[in-house]
């Protein structure tokens, strides 16, 4: 017998369907609105354009196409992470995201991690190209570190990165701490290491602007080793 689909069944999800993902990307745009640019002109232009895009494409009610939730090694650390968010101001971010945590597809991006690093590192995109909420001008999502890790050395080609630090201490290319609301620009093209703290988790929301096609395909590989040591990270 021929299986029956109800005509329901296949109209698209759109964002308006899944209030609880609209609700973190409200959270969102209320990160990239409030945050200090700190003086520079090139964070506060980031962040008008990271808001700007984020506002049309929920005003655009986009559709919404979930993959199978998956975990890694490092969401073990992700309860602790969302517990030092509750003592800080990203409070809100962090809350609407321990939500929708069951249904989180978390990932490693390249097409070889070394093993060390498998076990302390994931990210989930929340929406861009790889979904669920699904745009082509933006990529918006979020990073875990487990305790003492180091995320090797690598550059995104033609993307323009933001790191807002929600839960955790964390240094890029060892040039300083940054805690809760602090915020990093990485132009693109721009060689970035990250190391964290010894004792907690480190969770970070993340922010991609760049063409379409790259998007969707960010190439993501680490730097040769010969390129670190000659910038001496």
């Amino acid at each position: 017998m021929a299986e029956h689909h109800d005509e329901a069944d296949m109209v698209p999800l759109r964002l308006t369907d899944r209030p609880d993902w609209r609700y973190l990307l409200h959270e969102f745009e209320l990160l990239y609105r409030h945050g200090s640019a700190g003086g520079s002109k090139a964070i506060r232009t980031h962040r008008k354009r990271v808001r700007d895009t984020l506002s049309a494409v929920i005003d655009a009610n986009p559709e919404i196409v979930f993959s199978e939730p998956e975990q890694k090694p490092v969401t073990a650390h992700l309860g602790r992470a969302f517990d030092l968010a509750a003592r800080n101001g990203l409070y809100g971010i962090s809350r609407a995201l321990e939500r929708l945590s069951p249904q989180l597809t978390w990932q490693y991006g390249y097409k070889s991690v070394p093993k060390a690093l498998a076990r302390k590192y994931a990210f989930c995109d929340i929406l861009g190209p790889g979904g669920p909420v699904k745009s082509e001008r933006l990529t918006l999502g979020f990073v875990l570190f487990a305790p003492n890790t180091v995320y090797p050395q690598h550059s995104h080609q033609d993307i323009e990165e933001s790191y807002i630090s929600v839960s955790g201490a964390w240094s890029e290319n060892e040039q300083a701490v940054y805690a809760p609301g602090s915020l990093i620009l990485n132009r693109p093209g721009e060689e970035h290491r990250i190391t964290t703290g010894e004792f907690d988790p480190c969770l970070l929301a993340y922010a991609w602007i760049g063409p379409g096609e790259r998007l969707a395909e960010p190439g993501m590989k680490f730097s040769k080793v010969r390129k670190r040591v000659e910038r001496g990270i």
